[in-house]
């Protein structure tokens, strides 16, 4: 029996494949005091029954940089180790049967050059001659990857296992957590059974890695894990003569994927609608879950016709395992926003195997550093909201998020399950006015709006969309006359106390002490000089301030606040939901507020980045002129009770000023044709606030705020890259983001962000080129085009904005 210590620096909750990487990882780093505790055996959950797929690219370049990773590191283990990983790098083949996919994987094609991944496109005849035994009817054509390999997942998690082991780690299996204590935020010990009795460990770290028992694990240490377990169905045949080694094939369109094994074809799917799983069984180890041929059925059906052989071999095992998914189909990584030690790696929606390497090797890093060692902003546990640990919930999102993997994956994609749950006080109204929603963060936001007889929906494709013309008539507004649009799915986060200006000065680039009423465009640093937060400050009285944070991050950004609170003496109160905003915006705004309200909205009385109390209609509210668009506008905030008041009040005076009705997609690309960037995208944690041009809006002469050494450093060094402005040539293209930048032919890097800019006629993108000791003439004199699915369209680039370079529209 394995003795157990009785304290450590780190304690780790699964012994999966994650739960060995991270493991595997710590002890990599020097953490020789590591026990990670298993309730059942090693592998025993979800890890010893996956399919083994191992590839490189993924949806964003960090994500690709993790799954790269884990290829190499599985590549090394067994001579590391001893222990046989089935690890070999056989390829993969993805094909489309349509148009809109052909364009989907020939866009990945070109992400992925970007990303530096090697890629090919091929056609139906390059896609038989590697793998002849498909029936190409109806394939148009696919994507190779060469690199991309299978390996046996129980052995590559036991190698990883072994190798924690040989540097100091204690790996317990059969020794279930049963409780944790806890000093405020912090866990100070786990306590845990063995065949032996109850025993306690005293750890500095807690570490979820529980699979499919993550939520629960996860309540129990205090934290929020939406998890659910789904279904997970795939045969393997009987032998098949003469079957020799083929890569990796996916037929996405088909729900498919098929590996050869052992002159054994396995088929697996992920089907449109799938079966959430559970309560689990306290003694589920090595288990399967009942066949279900019905619901398999459909996919057989399609994979018979498209594999042939497999129509004439026997099935030798039909399997239905658990593997859990998240409510995003992205995995949880990182610290946990309720507590200060405990960590998570769960919930990898079927990827976990290629996932594993990178996954551990990021978030030990993590730990080790205490900060992120670059963006992981599309799997950091922050980005979750409480509500989603509503089983309910769960439960119906997870029956779609499973087959979303092999979805068309369209720009502007909704989900269509689990909807509904948060809404602004404006929903009913906008939904009247013909409103088209989709979803962040739970909120149901305006995107666009229907015109009358139009369906009021999403018909999804990767070329103009149904409201593509929509779009257009409503950045026409804003940018000729007046538009309006909901915002309050924005986080509203109330900082105050006597420390409130001493705190937000350390945490903000910006200097916070002005006058009451101002309002400050600011960042929250990283001690890299790197952006966490992008936000706006306004301060409302002497001890008060309202910091307004992109819907999607205003946990992690309360968590950041809270975080480097120390012992000042300030309340952070998130007020989301208490105030509703209506941004009114326009060349014609100021007649509109006018009409409203008795206040003077003049450029005198309330210039740009001021805010002021208002009476509005009947009522009360507060407006503060910025501008996400880059117009003269107003952002009106106003307490839920009186929030359908005001916009009926602003509604009707609007009538006979011509006001339309906007949505989010009209921002998007208002914003982009303005270069103001978007949190996530162009300004990450990894993103120099002065290489993503926002020098402005730092402080640089405050005595202390968090990342002032490193701008000061970057002032002295010079800009290693900077953020520019693409506008496309060519009218007809679209940008999303990932996009290739060629300079003078040579790929440099990809676009951050891309959307199509109405009034400028062209689709605009933003992108960091690389300048190293350049000069600003140097970078804007060379030649630069955009890789739009495989096609290199020419492009203009620019530093200012090509909208209003000067900022005069927003000072009218």
């Amino acid at each position: 029996m394995t003795s157990i210590p009785d304290k450590a620096r780190a304690v780790i909750i699964g012994g999966g494949i994650i739960g060995c990487s991270v493991a595997y990882h710590l002890t990599k780093l020097g953490w020789n005091d590591v026990v990670l505790l298993e309730r059942k055996a090693l592998t025993s959950g979800t890890t010893w029954h996956a399919a083994g797929l191992i590839a490189q690219l993924r949806a964003t370049a960090n994500m690709t940089k993790l799954a790269k990773y884990s290829q190499e590191l599985y590549g090394g283990l067994e001579s590391e180790t001893g222990v046989a990983t089935g690890f070999k790098r056989v390829g993969s083949i993805t094909v489309a049967l349509t148009e809109d996919r052909r364009e989907e994987l020939f866009r990945s094609a070109a992400m992925a050059r970007a990303f530096g991944v090697d890629i090919e496109e091929i056609g139906p005849a390059e896609i038989a001659a590697r793998y002849p035994h498909l029936n190409l009817e109806g394939v148009v054509a696919g994507v190779y990857l060469d690199k991309d390999g299978q390996g046996d997942p129980g052995n590559i998690a036991l190698a990883l296992a072994k190798g924690a082991r040989q540097r100091g780690a204690v790996i317990a299996e059969n020794a279930r957590v049963t409780g944790v204590s806890r000093d405020g935020r912090r866990i100070t010990g786990v306590a845990y059974e063995t065949a032996g009795g109850p025993g306690r460990i005293a750890c500095e770290h807690v570490v979820n890695c529980a699979g499919m028992w993550g939520r629960e694990v996860g309540r129990m240490l205090g934290t929020n894990v939406p998890l659910q377990a789904c279904e997970h169905f795939y045969i393997v045949s009987e032998p098949i003569a003469g079957l020799t080694q083929l890569p990796v094939l996916r037929v996405p369109d088909e729900c498919a994927y098929y590996k050869e094994d052992a002159g054994k074809l396995m088929l697996g799917a992920f089907e449109p609608v799938s079966k959430p799983w559970g309560p689990i069984p306290e003694n589920f180890e090595f288990d399967q879950l009942p066949e279900d041929f019905d619901h398999f059925e459909p996919v057989l059906e399609m994979a018979v016709n498209r594999m042939p052989m497999l129509g004439q071999a026997g099935i030798h095992t039909f399997f239905n395992g658990p593997e859990s998914f998240t409510p995003d189909n992205a995995y949880h990584l990182g610290l946990a926003p309720e507590m200060d030690n405990v960590w998570v790696a769960a919930g990898f929606n079927s990827i976990g195997i290629q996932s594993a390497g990178g996954a551990g090797m990021a978030l030990a890093q993590w730990m080790q550093d205490g900060a992120k060692p670059f963006d992981l902003g599309d799997v950091d546990i922050a980005r979750t909201q409480p509500f989603q640990g509503n089983v309910r919930y769960l439960r119906a999102r997870a029956s779609e998020t499973l087959g979303l993997l092999y979805a068309d994956h369209f720009p502007f994609r909704q989900k269509a399950s689990a909807r509904g749950v948060r809404r602004t006080p404006f929903h009913a109204h906008l939904a009247q006015q013909g409103a088209v929603f989709g979803e962040l963060a739970g909120w149901e936001r305006a995107n666009w709006f229907a015109r009358p007889g139009q369906v009021a929906e999403y018909a999804y494709c990767w070329k103009r969309q149904n409201f593509f013309d929509n779009v257009a008539g409503e950045l026409a507004a804003v940018r000729g006359n007046i538009g309006m649009y909901d915002m309050s799915s924005f986080g509203k986060l109330r900082v105050e106390g006597r420390d409130a200006e001493t705190f937000l000065n350390h945490v903000c680039g910006a200097n916070m002490s002005v006058p009451v009423g101002r309002i400050v465009y600011t960042q929250f640093l990283n001690p890299r000089g790197g952006i966490e937060a992008d936000v706006t400050v306004t301060r409302l009285t002497e001890t008060a301030y309202l910091v307004v944070t992109p819907a999607a991050t205003r946990l992690a950004d309360e968590t950041w606040l809270r975080r480097h609170l120390g012992d000042r003496s300030v309340v952070i109160t998130d007020v989301t939901a208490g105030e509703a905003v209506l941004a009114v915006m326009g060349p014609k705004a100021r007649g509109l507020m006018q009409a409203v309200s008795p206040n003077d909205f003049s450029n005198a009385a309330n210039p740009f980045g001021t805010a002021q109390e208002i009476e509005l209609g009947l009522g009360l509210a507060r407006a503060h002129r910025v501008s996400y668009v880059g117009e003269l506008g107003w952002e009106i905030y106003v307490g839920a009770d009186m929030a359908a008041h005001a916009f009926e009040t602003l509604l009707a005076a609007g009538q006979d000023l011509g006001l339309k009705l906007c949505g989010m997609h009209m921002m998007d690309c208002a914003r982009i044709e303005k270069g103001f960037r978007h949190f996530g995208h162009d300004i990450t944690p990894e993103d120099h606030v002065l290489e993503a041009g926002l020098g402005f809006a730092v402080g640089r002469d405050k005595p202390d705020f968090i990342g002032r050494a490193a701008v000061l450093d970057k002032m002295e060094s010079g800009l290693g890259a900077r953020l520019v402005q693409f506008r496309l040539h060519d009218p007809e293209p679209l940008l999303y983001h990932n996009e290739p930048i060629l300079r003078d032919g040579e790929i440099v890097g990809h676009l951050s962000s891309g959307a199509y800019g109405h009034h400028l006629g062209a689709a605009i993108g933003l992108g960091y080129v690389p300048c190293k000791g350049e000069s600003v003439a140097g970078v804007l004199a060379s030649r630069y085009e955009i890789d739009v699915a495989g096609a290199r369209v020419a492009a203009d680039v620019s530093l200012r904005p090509f909208y209003d370079p000067m900022s005069e529209r927003v000072r009218m």
